[in-house]
């Protein structure tokens, strides 16, 4: 019987100063603070057994995969499935301000259906690509591990998904911090276990974040 773990790991902090709900834009980095979270989840993984790194296409996510491919003497690779949910009200500025943006009609008019959600990519279709992308990944990293750079609400699609719950949900009830691992355990195809991890749990007091992140 073979044994894999498959680690999905959310991206550090991003430097976004002025609160932009940033989605898949590009130019997106991550914050001094962010680094130091990606390398503190790099020390995590020193050596172990992982023979994969595989990230999202977006600038923050392949910030994030960097040192820990670095780490292990591994290349970073990219998988589209991995990003970022598409988001109809990316490039608003909805942190900060007492969000009053959130309160304009060009904004309510796409929040009609949280349970879609209205505003974006279906739940459903990040659980799928996602859960695509972990099998892919499984099979590559057969009886080692691999690591897959992503984003908070496609991690915790597949969360919600592993923990047989309703897919929609309040966002900020997200167990998913910043740079923080969910690591699947299978053996041979069967998922027997997961667990939740925050390796840079220290630099999280402080740290800023918006939805689409």
């Amino acid at each position: 019987m073979s044994r894999t773990i498959v680690h999905l790991v959310r991206h550090g902090e991003v430097h976004n100063p002025d609160g932009v709900l940033y989605g898949r834009l590009d130019g997106y980095r991550l914050s001094e603070r962010g680094a130091a979270m990606a390398d503190a989840v790099a020390q995590a993984f020193a050596g172990a057994d992982v023979t994969h790194v595989i990230s999202s296409p977006l600038q923050r996510a392949q910030e994030t995969a960097a040192p820990i491919a670095a780490t292990l003497a591994l290349d970073v690779e990219t998988d589209e499935r991995l990003i970022e949910a598409a988001n109809l009200l990316e490039g608003r500025r909805l942190a900060g301000a007492g969000g009053r943006e959130l309160l304009t009609p060009s904004v309510l008019r796409h929040l009609w259906n949280p349970l879609r959600p209205s505003w974006g990519e279906p739940f459903t279709e990040q659980r799928d690509r996602m859960f695509a992308a972990i099998a892919d990944a499984r099979r590559l990293a057969d009886g080692h591990e691999a690591v897959l750079v992503s984003h908070q609400s496609p991690i915790w699609a597949v969360r919600r998904s592993l923990q047989g719950r309703p897919l929609w949900h309040d966002p900020r009830s997200r167990e998913c911090s910043l740079a923080s691992v969910t690591s699947l355990t299978f053996e041979d195809a069967r998922l027997v276990g997961h667990d939740y991890a925050e390796p840079a749990a220290a630099l999280l007091p402080g740290a800023s974040s918006v939805p689409g992140a």
